[in-house]
């Protein structure tokens, strides 16, 4: 969509540059490194005059998801007959050259503009100043920057929001303002501010950071080939993917990573819940080099079985997988033979039980060393019965059973990101994920035919303290 050049009156930060070029772009995705550009606008300065309005939709070459065809308003239809980038590659390099790339977080834009004709094997490099960066520094009295806070905040007509024109023209109204409302000095000294390159590995792609959104989810970073070094989850992911980068001398762990780290990729989550879900899977699927994976496959309960003649009277029951209805009197649930050792000897030592008779010694004749230590009150040698000893066992044991569910049946967890951009609902039994959909149609599906409990230890745990929260104990509803 060319439409011809106006000339407008405009004073923007000319005591420094005398070209600039406000841009905005709308993409496929928010990774400049996998996504693709749906729309480009171009507003070109020179001495302080608009001197050309360029816009045009831009084949991807690819589907647009339907969250993103929603949100900006651009479908697959649209963009069917529009250009590929390679068509009008020339025209945006002509309408930038010489000039200071602006753009609402630009970094992001630069990243997809910057790839884009890496794609054709060409290079693009401009100087960069981002519109953030200069409202942060000429308004610190305001937390909210984004484009929809300074529309709001300054009075800026937006003909068409998350359409690349009208943000573009947008931003080219908040310039004449910052250029009204301030002395030359002090806004060449935002403007250089603004231009500051944040700091980033050398192997990252340009842009790739900047399109990590705020609010729940969880970032994976991987290495050369691709290899995976780290998952994390966080609440606010831009600012903790950032803050890692931004560390001036990063140490141990962190070092590491940036020092490797080729590829950032991140999932935006509805919530919490789901980008703990999220985070355990990925641990799990990718077991990542920097990152303690503890394995789920062998985990077990222990069942109290007096009637044994030989051997210890705690037996392992294997839980990993398994339906908690089936498995009658069990207690606790345990990785390893060590964890379970070590959970029993505290318990052991403080009721003066047997360590022979719980298994955490080798059985044998005679009393055991640790009645000889006078830990054991004896059960071994005479001292005291199976009954009495076993009364005191099954006590201590009370204390290693899994919580007991507290619902009659399975529970709904409805998660929904902040402003509706995705939703999901969680079905939970029994401390067993059941699924997770992302619509009320789905869900209606899911729980009239849910699949088989299926026991997970480290999902029995995360779901243990996130319920134990009133947050977590409000979102619930019984189905």
């Amino acid at each position: 969509m060319d439409s011809a050049s106006s000339p407008v009156s405009s004073v923007f930060l000319t005591s420094l540059h005398s070209r600039l070029a406000f841009i905005d772009v709308e993409t496929t995705g928010a990774n400049p490194a996998v996504d693709r550009v749906t729309e480009i606008a171009i507003l070109r300065i020179e001495a302080g005059v608009l001197v050309e309005r360029w816009s045009s939709l831009v084949n991807p070459e690819r589907a647009i998801p339907a969250h993103i065809q929603d949100l900006v308003g651009i479908t697959d239809g649209m963009v069917a007959d529009a250009p590929r980038f390679a068509a009008v590659a020339e025209q945006v390099r002509t309408l930038l050259t010489d000039c200071v790339f602006v753009a609402h977080n630009a970094r992001f834009d630069y990243g997809f503009l910057k790839n884009e004709f890496s794609r054709l094997g060409r290079t693009f490099d401009a100087s960069v100043l981002c519109t953030v960066k200069l409202s942060r520094a000429l308004y610190p009295q305001h937390h909210r920057h984004g484009l929809d806070a300074l529309i709001e905040r300054h009075g800026l007509s937006c003909s068409a929001r998350h359409r690349a024109l009208g943000d573009a023209e947008a931003l080219h109204q908040f310039a004449g303002i910052m250029s009204r409302s301030f002395e030359p000095d002090a806004l060449d000294a935002a403007v250089l501010k603004a231009m500051s390159a944040p700091s980033r590995p050398a192997g990252l792609p340009e842009g790739v950071l900047e399109g990590v959104p705020e609010g729940h989810g969880v970032y994976l970073f991987f290495g050369e080939q691709d290899v995976p070094l780290f998952v994390g989850r966080a609440s606010h992911l831009r600012s903790q993917v950032l803050g890692l980068f931004a560390a001036e001398r990063p140490k141990g762990r962190d070092a590491r990573i940036v020092q490797q780290v080729r590829r950032v990729d991140w999932r935006a989550t509805a919530g919490e819940l789901e980008s703990l879900l999220l985070e355990s899977r990925l641990l799990r699927e990718l077991r990542p080099s920097e990152n303690k994976v503890a394995p789920e496959d062998n985990v077990f309960g222990l069942r109290f079985e007096p009637d044994r003649r030989q051997g210890p009277v705690l037996t392992r029951v294997p839980l990993n997988a398994g339906d908690p209805l089936t498995w009658g009197e069990v207690f606790g649930a345990f990785r390893s033979r060590k964890e379970a050792d070590h959970a029993l000897r505290e318990l052991t030592s403080l009721y003066k039980l047997c360590p022979r008779r719980v298994g955490i010694e080798p059985w044998g004749e005679g009393a055991c060393l640790a009645h000889q230590a006078r830990r054991c009150a004896g059960v071994c040698a005479g001292r005291e019965s199976s009954a009495e000893h076993d009364a005191r066992l099954l006590k201590v044991l009370e204390s290693l059973r899994l919580k007991h569910w507290p619902w009659p049946g399975p529970v709904m967890i409805h998660e929904v990101r902040a402003g509706g951009a995705r939703e999901v609902w969680h079905l939970v039994d029994r401390w067993c994920l059941l699924g997770s959909v992302d619509s009320a149609a789905a869900f209606e599906a899911l729980r009239k035919a849910p699949p088989p409990r299926r026991f997970d230890l480290e999902t029995c745990r995360l779901l243990q303290r996130w319920l134990d929260r009133a947050a977590g104990k409000a979102a619930i509803q019984p189905v």
